[in-house]
């Protein structure tokens, strides 16, 4: 019994999302344990370089395996970029409620912003790469 589209899209961005937000932490525990700051450099770059490698796996999924329009394939994309950030935000709200470091209030608006600020440029970079990509497919 197979997978439709729908369920493969959800699934696909949900766990693209997870991927966000583990390297998200991730990156941020060896950031904070890092000795210089050349480390914490490295370390935040190599969450970005993950982050990218995600990003455009899962663009590369939605336009070769699902075939997905461009539109719709920068929609799922975003949302899980929406999705990791989101988890990070709740994760640091939980952080700053446990520990009472930092505005619990503040980060509570992050759960809405943060999204919001990653989730919408990751749409217009997705459907440009979509649109190119689609082109190349529609050639071949």
């Amino acid at each position: 019994m197979g997978v439709s589209a729908s369920g493969r899209w959800v699934g696909a961005a949900l766990l693209v999302g997870l991927i966000y937000f583990v390297a998200g932490l991730t990156v941020a525990a060896l950031a904070k344990a890092a000795t210089s700051h050349q480390m914490v450099v490295t370390w935040r770059l190599v969450g970005w370089l993950v982050s990218a490698i995600a990003f455009a796996a899962h663009i590369g999924y939605e336009q070769s395996r699902v075939r997905h329009s461009p539109a719709a394939t920068a929609l799922h994309a975003a949302l899980a970029v929406a999705l990791g950030a989101c988890a990070l935000a709740a994760a640091a709200t939980l952080r700053a409620v446990v520990t009472g470091t930092g505005s619990p209030r503040l980060l509570t608006l992050a759960i809405v912003v943060w999204p919001i600020m990653a989730g919408v440029p990751a749409f217009l970079v997705a459907l440009a790469v979509a649109a190119v990509l689609g082109r190349g497919r529609q050639r071949a």
